[in-house]
């Protein structure tokens, strides 16, 4: 008996864009039947959300969650990692900025909120 190799890539920690196809395909729907639930014409619009061609509109996003039972974070999650880190840069540079307004309560209270921002490590949404 041989030995299993296993290779490690950086790739493979990586998140998909969305796990549509995935999930649809565990459900047992078609193309065709996940966009009649989603409100659209055929199933040429979830091909190009599953392939990654497209990014659905906040309705549809919502409506996934409904149909698959999952947070949009989950469905979506190299999307949402990708939002996740821009907004953990951006709460850096104006934590950075503001610290030099501390003393006020209302820039306190932001700052707070902004440490807890760039201290999420997680890349699970947060329900």
């Amino acid at each position: 008996m041989r030995p299993k190799i296993i290779l490690f890539s950086s790739v493979a920690n990586q998140p998909l864009r969305n796990y549509l196809r995935t999930y649809r395909r565990r459900s047992g729907l078609s193309q065709d039947e996940t966009a009649r639930l989603l409100g659209t014409s055929s199933g040429t619009k979830i091909s190009r959300y599953e392939n990654f061609a497209r990014l659905p509109s906040v309705a549809g996003i919502f409506g996934y969650e409904i149909i698959f039972n999952q947070p949009a974070g989950r469905l979506f999650a190299g999307a949402y990692e990708v939002v996740r880190r821009g907004v953990r840069a951006r709460a850096k540079r104006l934590a950075k900025k503001l610290t030099a307004q501390a003393g006020d309560p209302r820039t306190a209270r932001k700052l707070h909120l902004l440490e807890t921002i760039v201290d999420s490590k997680s890349g699970e949404p947060h329900h």
